[in-house]
């Protein structure tokens, strides 16, 4: 078995993990990447990253802890001034 062809809840399931665990740890790691998305822009990424039919129902829980996470998220960049 091979996740990274093998995006089926079985698949996963065999695996030991859980749809909602592994929804709420991809949207977590998706908020500190690309902080600040729009709603269709979390759809796109969910779909890429679960392109599984089995999976489709998990898409509005990934969308609802993308936005919390990325609430809890504060960009952490911080620029030097030029004129030092």
């Amino acid at each position: 078995m091979d996740l990274l062809f093998e995006h089926r809840p079985e698949t996963c399931s065999t695996l030991g993990l859980d749809c909602g665990s592994c929804v709420h740890g991809a949207a977590a790691s998706i908020a500190k990447i690309c902080h600040g998305l729009e709603s269709h822009g979390v759809q796109q990424i969910f779909i890429q990253l679960y392109p599984s039919p089995g999976c489709q129902p998990m898409a509005q829980a990934f969308e609802l802890a993308y936005c919390e996470f990325s609430q809890m998220e504060k960009p952490r960049l911080s620029f030097a001034s030029a004129a030092a």
